[in-house]
């Protein structure tokens, strides 16, 4: 339970930031302008459902994926560290925007905008796709693996809903509060950057100090 704890607090916390459904709510009321409230609620559903289904799927076969390629676990957390912290400090300056549309790109994005742009990589992007793979490697037992999925599915549940009530949210928060939030998320994620990305070189430094002694004892 003293590990269990933590770990699900640290899903929860990283996912929502990445995931960012605040954030991503004006965006998404931009692209679905003039669209009818029945519109909206099948592109949500879509766009959350498209979202989790690939973020489970990296969850699961992260693992597969770094046998085959021959990536080291500590050499993507490092990776996975640099993107989560330029994610959470883009957030910081209140200018987090998943992606830029111009007027013409949402009319083109307009009849199918559910799976791109909205569900990739706005709900589903680098980060949480790297954050996913490295909480599966973390979850030593089937405890935790369990909290990290509960926790991706409550938090793209919750995703849902905050986008379903998109509308009266923005106006509710305001530009003020909507910055606010953004900068607080981003703080959060960017010290979650931090010790992922710690994680991931401590070892390799250890592995070559230790080597290091060993070739001057030789």
């Amino acid at each position: 339970m003293d590990t269990i704890l933590p770990f699900a607090l640290l899903c929860l916390t990283s996912f929502f930031t990445l995931t960012n459904p605040l954030g991503t709510m004006p965006v998404f009321l931009t692209m679905t302008q003039g669209m009818s409230e029945k519109e909206r609620r099948f592109i949500i559903t879509r766009a959350t459902l498209t979202a989790f289904i690939i973020i489970m799927v990296f969850t699961f076969a992260g693992q597969f994926l770094f046998k085959f390629f021959g990536i080291s676990t500590n050499g993507f957390r490092i990776a996975g560290g640099v993107i989560i912290f330029k994610i959470g400090f883009d957030m910081l300056q209140a200018r987090y925007t998943p992606m830029k549309l111009k007027d013409e790109e949402i009319k083109t994005y307009a009849d199918d905008i559910s799976i791109t742009p909205l569900g990739i990589p706005m709900l589903c992007g680098p980060g949480a796709i790297a954050n996913a793979i490295v909480l599966m490697q973390d979850a030593t037992n089937i405890q935790m693996k369990g909290v990290l999925i509960g926790s991706i599915a409550f938090i793209y549940l919750l995703t849902y809903f905050i986008l379903r009530a998109s509308t009266r949210l923005v106006n509710i928060l305001g530009e003020t509060g909507n910055n606010v939030m953004m900068r607080l998320m981003g703080l959060i994620l960017m010290v979650i950057a931090v010790e992922c990305f710690v994680s991931g070189v401590k070892p390799i430094l250890v592995e070559i100090i230790q080597t290091s002694v060993v070739g001057l004892v030789k």
